[in-house]
């Protein structure tokens, strides 16, 4: 292979040439290394995918950085690397989620913008409200900024429950405008809460889901002579696509059948309320992929609208609930990860669909509303992890050192000679990859069983174990110069991958990837500026076996099972060759997992007793100054002292009980009171720290 490879082909050919731990890609692809430039960071781009999830929000900068551009202009950008560093300077430590309140308000702008432009562009007659659905983050800062920036361009908020509503009903104090959507399940006192908030002057809709809360709103309305804004949620025939796909339909658990609609409509004249009912509202599912599902969800919601309102309900709203997908993958594609559309297409199809049903119905256009809690927030928001250490299966099979131990033990087990046999056999020029794979796994077996029976030493099990690992490594090197990996071969890049151990909690920070398989981006801090040699899945703290992530975002297929990572470094700065050092001190490793803003902080939950990580609120600074950004606001996460409280433990029940043990020990004899008073020292301080490793 000589001459320069063009851009594109040299980097898919590095991607298939790194699958093998350990190997340098460049090595793999010829005898002519010079011929291949050197990495640069688009490299580290490309291999990520920054440039495809990250949506403008996100890119490298020279010197080897991931960095955010809030407002997507490359001339205002924040380094993370630096914010990190900056973080650990105020003794603030990973796990830490990072808040970007400048793109924040930029998302909530591009949303409101594409509105407006297809309201413009339709002479559409009605308006456009964004309404934020506080289960997707309830955390109080990220609501306050939304409350903040939503009075600005006229967006409203969404409770689901008992206490989503008194919280959003004290967020918005003194904002009587503010749209207020109630959905979700409603006792009598829910309802009986909404009717008091409506005569308070709130612009508050209850949605009624079963028909029980129409019956409710009306006798609530009554008993208080009010008149509330009601609205209609529908079981819309059309699903979204995806994991959620099954939230929407005529099976889904929320919304009214057409039979129940009409009932509605007249239960309401009946007790002269059908004016009430304002709104009609409906829910396809959330993260929905496929355009087409969305169009033909609003088309059917419309045609409902005018029915309905031809039956005499006073609908002025439609409310096209959740459902705008974000690209989690960057394959810009209905997958489950990902999205076929933008913003811009998701606003102009609803308002074109809605205005096209309306015209041809000769009715006025009616308001629009959505409820995109994912869009809204999953950019704004990224979780930094750090690195504690890795384990690896060796990959030299020390042939030497094999033989002169069989013939020490005087003993030449088949299995471990058909081992060697293997790892030389893939020397040969034409040699048949799967074949000698199959033979190394046959006689691994073999070997196995031979040490179970007792007829195999455990040194010998050891060096055949060893082998093992190394024709793996071979084959896999040995497939990407041919640049194939056959099927049979597919699932050694993750058997043969490094272990990275990561100071988080998968149960924590990222539920959804656990729970359903969600895909997040995940790329290095830094270092970005060179080449990424080590293949490796990543290990939580927590002691669930669940507890790694072993799927990451690829742009040739639907995912793939291991992540390119960097070597760790020794803390003097040298680069091991194989391992970190015994004692376990390397150079800070940061890695980024992005697009957590939606959800991940609310489901989050406490195995282990690993409780909220920090949070930070960054937000761009152009001010002559260290740096380009401001910390504007600390939350700090959970303390053990926290977390133990969740379970029902008082901590200074605890703390005596440890101090009784103590002096019974130095009663005893088996410890002094110095050591005594030491260890209630760090238990005390222990009760105040962080659940993660400092």
């Amino acid at each position: 292979m000589t001459g320069t490879m063009p851009e594109n082909a040299r980097v898919d050919l590095f991607t298939m040439a790194t699958i093998t731990p350990g190997i340098s890609p460049s090595a793999s692809l010829g005898p002519a290394p010079n011929t291949q430039p050197a990495w640069s960071v688009e490299d580290s781009a490309k291999l990520y995918g920054v440039h495809n999830w990250g949506n403008g929000y996100f890119t490298v900068n020279p010197a080897g950085h991931l960095v955010v551009m809030p407002e997507r202009d490359p001339k205002r950008q924040i380094d993370l690397c630096e914010v990190v560093e900056g973080l650990r300077e105020r003794e603030i430590s990973t796990p830490v989620i990072i808040r970007f309140r400048d793109l924040l308000r930029h998302r909530l702008m591009e949303i409101r913008l594409a509105f407006d432009a297809a309201i413009a562009e339709h002479q559409y007659t009605g308006n456009y409200c964004c309404i934020y659905p506080i289960k997707v983050n309830q955390q109080r800062p990220l609501c306050e900024e939304l409350r903040d920036i939503g009075k600005e361009l006229g967006y409203g908020l969404e409770a689901g429950s008992k206490p989503e509503l008194l919280a959003v009903l004290g967020l918005t104090e003194n904002l009587p405008a503010m749209p207020i959507v109630c959905n979700g399940f409603k006792d009598s006192e829910f309802i009986e809460t909404v009717i008091l908030a409506t005569k308070l002057g709130r612009h508050i809709i209850p949605v009624v889901e079963r028909f029980s809360d129409l019956e409710l709103l009306v006798r609530h309305a009554a008993k208080y002579n009010v008149r509330p804004r009601i609205g209609l949620r529908a079981k819309p025939s059309t699903q979204g696509t995806g994991r959620w796909e099954s939230s929407g339909g005529m099976r889904s658990k929320f919304g009214l059948t057409v039979t129940e609609l009409i009932q509605a409509v007249e239960y309401a004249k009946q007790h002269g309320m059908a004016d009430c009912l304002t709104m009609i509202h409906f829910h396809i599912g959330s993260q929905v992929g496929d355009i087409r599902k969305v169009k033909a969800a609003v088309n059917e919601l419309a045609h409902i609208y005018c029915e309905l309102k031809k039956l005499g309900a006073g609908l002025d709203t439609i409310d096209v609930g959740g459902g705008m997908g974000i690209d989690y993958d960057g394959s810009q594609s209905d997958s489950p990860s990902s999205v076929n559309y933008g913003v811009a297409e998701y606003a102009a199809d609803i308002v074109y669909r809605v205005k096209s049903v309306c015209d041809s119905n000769n009715f006025p256009h009616p308001r629009i509303l959505s409820e995109s809690g994912r869009a809204m927030v999953a950019h704004s928001s990224l979780l930094i992890i750090d690195v504690l250490g890795k384990t690896h299966f060796p990959s030299d099979p020390n042939l030497p050192g094999v033989k002169e131990l069989m013939n020490k033990e005087g003993e030449r087990p088949q299995p471990v000679l058909e081992l060697i046999d293997a790892y030389e056999a893939l020397s040969q020029p034409r040699v048949n990859l799967v074949e000698v794979y199959h033979d190394a796994v046959q006689a691994r077996d073999e070997a196995m069983s031979l040490f179970n029976l007792g007829y195999l030493s455990l040194p010998l099990r050891a060096a055949t174990e060893r082998l093992f690992w190394a024709v793996g490594r071979k084959v896999l090197s040995t497939a990407s110069q041919k640049g194939e990996l056959p099927d049979d071969l597919q699932d050694l890049p993750q058997v043969l991958s490094d272990i990275y151990y990561v100071n988080f909690s998968i149960f924590q920070s990222m539920p959804d990837h656990w729970a359903i398989d969600q895909l997040f981006p995940i790329v290095p801090v830094h270092r970005l500026d060179e080449e990424p040699t080590r293949r490796a899945v990543l290990a939580d703290i927590t002691c669930d076996s669940d507890g790694q992530v072993d799927k990451f975002i690829d742009k040739r297929q639907a995912c793939k099972m291991v992540l390119e990572l960097h070597e760790l470094k020794h803390a003097s700065g040298v680069e091991p060759a194989d391992a970190v050092p015994a004692d376990g001190k390397h150079e800070p490793y940061y890695l980024a997992v992005a697009l957590v803003g939606a959800y991940q902080e609310v489901l989050g939950d406490l195995h282990n007793l690993y409780g909220d990580t920090h949070v930070v609120h960054v937000s761009f600074d152009d001010s002559p100054g260290v740096g380009d950004w401001d910390l504007d606001e600390v939350v700090e996460g959970d303390t053990v002292k926290e977390v133990l409280s969740y379970v029902q433990y008082d901590s200074e029940d605890l703390i005596r009980a440890m101090r009784r043990d103590v002096e019974r020990a130095v009663k005893a004899g088996t410890m002094s009171v110095a050591d005594g008073q030491a260890l209630l020292k760090f238990y005390d301080q222990g009760m105040e720290g962080y659940t993660y490793l400092e």
